[in-house]
């Protein structure tokens, strides 16, 4: 090789050398960004006594984070902020607030925006999570199901939202994020509910995210899939209960298809901070949001094929039961995984009412 061929390598290789260095100063840089993005903002979080609000808070509140927790169960909440100060999740204890609350109610999640603004003179972030997850086959769900999952799943978003955005607007920025569900990208057996309202969900949000981005809010639409949150003990069950328990809880925490709630909670607080449109946690979420609508029929024939392996109605109204309440046939891996996930984000204390089902 002559003198103007090594000169060409050696130039090839420093430019190679220069771009690498470039890319990874770029994302040490973002990682960065994405560290201080919460430090002093107040953050609040629906559904944060137990499940992924609770990993949520937990995982922000560690980023330098104030926190506004808020749910239905006055316990829950006590214990939830006991087990944040017992972590070391915040620097303080002025650092975390909780109120009382049920957001199905628009003057109540008026009431929650406006004592958190007393508190700590404003609301930079608001996380939609509360939610209720009822299972079973359609003809066991009733009218009344369809109705309390989307005042819960839908509505409470809806008013929480509503609620915060003229302080947002007025400051001409501010965050939301939503958090949805694959059962908002991909019709799920057994769940329609749930489903249903999570459709609508993914549609508010991502046309929130148009309206409000020129006024300087970023919204961010989170579709996790399944993830190891120990929900499974207060999901809501009806039809054949012990059974649909059995399949849900073995699905939502197989290793290798569900995600822990940490993981969760940091891609999360992550798309957050990077102002994110859409979020997706596990392989079967991505291939749901970006592949679900492209293919419908493959949908609907993968779909139909679970569904002829669930269990089949009953012939009465079994009514609604806990999960925690028919654990009879529950298998590995929610029998270890999930009953770890569960004790450490507060699934597991106290009778829960069949509609306090928080993710």
């Amino acid at each position: 090789m002559g003198l103007k061929g090594k000169g060409n390598v050696q130039s090839a290789a420093l430019t190679g050398a220069g771009l690498l260095c470039g890319g990874l100063a770029y994302l040490a840089a973002n990682a960065v960004n994405r560290r201080q993005f919460f430090v002093g903002k107040v953050v609040l979080i629906t559904g944060s006594s137990r499940g992924l609000g609770l990993a949520l808070a937990e995982e922000i509140g560690r980023r330098g984070a104030r926190l506004v927790l808020t749910a239905r169960d006055a316990e829950e909440l006590d214990r939830a902020r006991a087990r944040l100060l017992q972590v070391g999740a915040v620097r303080d204890e002025a650092d975390i607030f909780t109120v009382l609350a049920d957001l199905r109610n628009a003057e109540a999640a008026n009431r929650v925006i406006e004592t958190a603004t007393r508190r700590y003179g404003r609301v930079d972030v608001l996380i939609n999570n509360a939610g209720v997850i009822t299972v079973g086959p359609l003809e066991n769900q009733t009218a009344a199901n369809f109705r309390d999952v989307m005042d819960t799943n839908f509505f409470s978003a809806v008013h929480c939202t509503l609620s915060v955005l003229p302080q947002m607007m007025e400051r001409g920025e501010g965050s939301i994020a939503n958090i949805t569900s694959i059962g908002g990208k991909v019709a799920v057996p057994h769940l329609l509910p749930y489903t249903a309202s999570k459709f609508a969900e993914v549609g508010f949000s991502e046309g929130l995210a148009i309206e409000a981005r020129s006024k300087g809010i970023r919204v961010t639409t989170v579709c996790p899939g399944l993830m190891r949150t120990g929900s499974h003990l207060n999901a809501i069950f009806t039809g054949d209960a012990p059974r649909e328990y059995q399949w849900f809880s073995m699905a939502a925490n197989l290793p290798g298809f569900s995600t822990s709630a940490c993981t969760a909670a940091r891609k999360i607080a992550d798309g957050i901070a990077s102002g994110t449109a859409e979020v997706t946690i596990s392989p079967d979420a991505f291939i749901a949001a970006r592949f679900g609508n492209l293919s419908p029929l493959v949908t609907r024939l993968a779909m139909g094929v679970m569904h002829s392996f669930l269990p089949p109605a009953t012939s009465e109204n079994s009514g609604l039961h806990r999960g925690a309440d028919v654990r009879t046939r529950e298998l590995y891996p929610a029998a270890t995984l999930g009953a770890d996930a569960a004790e450490r984000y507060n699934e597991t204390g106290g009778a829960v009412d069949a509609d306090k089902g928080f993710k």
